[in-house]
């Protein structure tokens, strides 16, 4: 399947670009001392933030300010993509 296939499947793909993550942790949590449970590393910025079923969500909440749809799991040997928009896997 090519690329254009890809996007044409989910149009958000094409946001996706080469990061950097943003610290080794959610940089949220670390900030103000939390905890969480899964990281997520989003795909246009770099920013790692804590999973949904972490107490402050702030991957999602990432999302919600900066409209960045697509993430991935940020877990060693995880390599699966959501995006926010169509809540799905990509």
């Amino acid at each position: 399947m090519s690329s254009d296939d890809t996007i044409g499947r989910d149009p958000h793909l094409k946001m996706i670009r080469p990061v950097t993550p943003s610290a080794e942790g959610c940089e949220d949590c670390l900030r103000i001392g939390s905890t969480w449970l899964h990281l997520r590393l989003c795909l246009t910025c770099g920013h790692v933030g804590c999973c949904d079923s972490s107490p402050n969500r702030h991957a999602r909440h990432h999302f919600n300010e900066a409209q960045h749809p697509v993430i991935r799991s940020f877990e060693p040997g995880e390599d699966w993509r959501w995006c926010y928009v169509d809540e799905t896997f990509v």
